[in-house]
């Protein structure tokens, strides 16, 4: 853990912000970007250390991680990310496909000349990001071009609903971002001609197909790695 925390030194916490929040922000996106993984023992100490902060509100965050998911504490063992299941994977990427589809067949009846025009820019960036090899720069290309058709969808309820499950969405796809790569960015290619066209039922079956391929792609991923622990 150390070596990723020392990467992560430039992190340290926002004293303006409040304590308790930053500690739990910066955490919660440690783990989600990869730097904390999955079954990773995490000490209070050294979180403590390399944050910047003392080890209360880094035990009061992982109480909150906890919670929320993202950490496991055990009895005499400490805290451990939290290591996803099959199962737990399947129902969020299965929420997150019936939102998104909705969102996508919503975004191909309000866009715009405009709004097609920021799509393909933002297809552009992963396409450049994928051929870069830069898997943090190709997973927030992934989330900015999905959260620019949840906005282009403009349902405020359908935003909100998306907005609770997109970190784990973006934890879940973050190491599977360039192996799924580039057949996904393909995919985008199609949905962003069915909005530019106005046909949401085209749209919705295109989101429909990709993030189903997406959760599909992730519980082989899992399923492959508890194979590798046997």
């Amino acid at each position: 853990m150390r070596e990723a925390l020392m990467a992560a030194a430039s992190r340290r916490v926002a004293r303006p912000a409040p304590l308790r929040q930053a500690v739990y922000d910066t955490l919660t996106e440690l783990i989600v970007n990869g730097s904390l993984k999955p079954g990773q023992h995490l000490v209070e100490a050294e979180l403590a250390e390399h944050l910047g902060v003392s080890r209360q509100p880094v035990r009061e965050a992982l109480q909150r991680l906890q919670t929320a998911g993202w950490v496991d504490l055990r009895p005499a063992q400490g805290a451990f990310v939290h290591s996803p299941t099959e199962e737990e994977a399947a129902q969020l990427l299965g929420v997150r496909s019936v939102l998104e589809t909705y969102s996508a067949q919503l975004a191909a009846r309000n866009a715009g000349p405009e709004d097609v025009e920021r799509l393909w820019e933002l297809e552009q960036e992963g396409v450049d990001a994928l051929a870069a090899g830069d898997v943090e720069r190709l997973v927030e290309a992934n989330t900015a071009l999905h959260a620019f058709v949840t906005s282009v969808a403009d349902n405020a309820v359908l935003a909100e609903l998306l907005a609770q499950v997109s970190q784990k969405v973006r934890w879940y796809y973050t190491p599977i971002a360039k192996p799924r790569g580039k057949e996904a960015w393909n995919e985008h290619t199609q949905l962003i001609k069915a909005i530019a066209k106005g046909d949401a039922d085209r749209a919705a079956e295109v989101m429909r197909k990709h993030t189903e391929r997406t959760t599909g792609f992730y519980r082989k991923q899992i399923t492959a790695g508890a194979a590798g622990r046997d």
